[in-house]
């Protein structure tokens, strides 16, 4: 559908990566600090930040993933700069998450409730850093990008018998199409690949990306098996069997469509960054929080989510383009649903005309189009936790 060479205008950061937005991040790191970084972002415009429960009496791979998704949220192309908040006891130190962002070459200041003595003076620190920084991102100018620099992660929540059918395979066309372009499409949720992972292990580059698709999906049956529990009694959930599936594996058929029809890359960890171009998949929970957060701390700059039933997920930094999978839900919830790909289900569109359509969208978020839930500041977060805390 898209013969031509596609560009959008981004914002070019110093590792050469090109961001979709210009955020100056309030990053705290530790569940102490956010009600600090929220007030900071009420005082100064242009600054976002997350409320979460992380950051303290994790060991382990259950640290290394929080630290890397830290981390990973403050490189991402779509921030400019990144004001790390810390209360200064925690166990994911606010100074080495700094160090570790400051690496990629943009503005990182790092500050501490208890050294400054307090939250309100904290507030006050924190609010003059980020006004200047604001302002200095205010002067980055945008220019002109390929669509190869982009990331785009796909996630679907709250599915119905439709999702299948229309806005999943509609997003595997913009998928095939961001991969014609030279750029990368990241596949997550590996919940909801249980039953379907020998269709993406087939179309791996090599025998090393098979082992792994087939593993991923192993350890994330174990998991639930070391709880005591069939992972199939949580999924596919009450709002997937009122809207019309039956099974996870019928589930994972449709959440697999996302995925297009292009070779399988690489298995990534979650929020790791992609080292290969193309089909991409990030090893993630099917937590819908849990999942976007990943996709964006592994760099992608814009996030396409499908829904059946309706959702109002949105992310600190990164937009989210919500489709619907049926027109009833998509008139229902206008206010939070960007595109609506039941057209293909009352046969008014193909498959491949929504992809097209969803992939002017993409160019025009890029360009600056503001989505449904950056306009209502939803602004979810979310780590996917592996260990226990202590």
């Amino acid at each position: 559908m898209f013969n031509e060479k596609l560009q959008f205008w981004g914002y070019r950061r110093p590792d050469g990566r090109v961001g979709v937005r210009n955020h100056v991040l309030i990053l705290p790191t530790i569940t102490c600090a956010t009600q600090t970084a929220q007030r900071v972002t009420e005082l100064v415009s242009g600054t976002v930040t997350f409320i979460h429960q992380h950051g303290c009496a994790q060991v382990g791979t259950d640290f290394d993933q929080t630290a890397r998704t830290y981390v990973g949220m403050g490189m991402n192309p779509n921030v400019y700069g990144v004001i790390v908040l810390g209360l200064g006891c925690e166990t994911h130190q606010a100074i080495q998450i700094g160090d570790e962002i400051a690496k990629c070459g943009k503005p990182v200041e790092t500050v501490s409730i208890q050294d400054n003595g307090g939250t309100l003076q904290t507030i006050a620190e924190v609010a003059k850093i980020a006004v200047r920084m604001v302002q200095d991102a205010s002067m980055v100018q945008r220019e002109l990008c390929d669509f190869s620099e982009l990331i785009i992660g796909t996630e679907c929540g709250g599915s119905d018998a439709c999702s299948g059918l229309s806005a999943n395979p509609a997003v595997g066309s913009t998928s095939d199409m961001i991969v014609e372009q030279g750029g990368t499409a990241i596949l997550a949720e590996t919940t909801e690949l249980i039953g379907a992972e020998h269709l993406l292990a087939n179309r791996a580059a090599n025998d090393s990306v098979a082992k792994k698709a087939y593993a991923v999906i192993k350890m994330m049956e174990n998991r639930s098996i070391q709880m005591g529990v069939d992972i199939r009694t949580g999924n596919p959930s009450p709002g997937n069997i009122e809207g019309g599936l039956s099974s996870l594996e019928e589930k994972s058929l449709g959440a697999a469509t996302k995925s297009g029809t292009t070779r399988l890359e690489e298995v990534i960890d979650y929020a790791e960054r992609p080292t290969k171009k193309g089909l991409v998949w990030m090893d993630t929970p099917g937590h819908d929080i849990e999942q976007l957060t990943g996709m964006v701390a592994g760099g992608a700059q814009i996030v396409l989510f499908t829904s059946g039933r309706g959702t109002p997920t949105g992310s600190p930094i990164a937009p989210v383009i919500k489709i619907s999978t049926n027109t009833p839900m998509y008139e229902r919830m206008q206010e939070n649903m960007d595109l609506d790909a039941g057209t293909i289900v009352d046969g008014k569109e193909t498959v491949s005309q929504v992809g097209g359509r969803i992939m002017e969208e993409i160019k025009a978020v890029a360009d600056g189009k503001l989505t449904k839930a950056e306009i209502l500041k939803q602004h979810d977060f979310g780590i996917w936790r592996i260990g226990p805390t202590f």
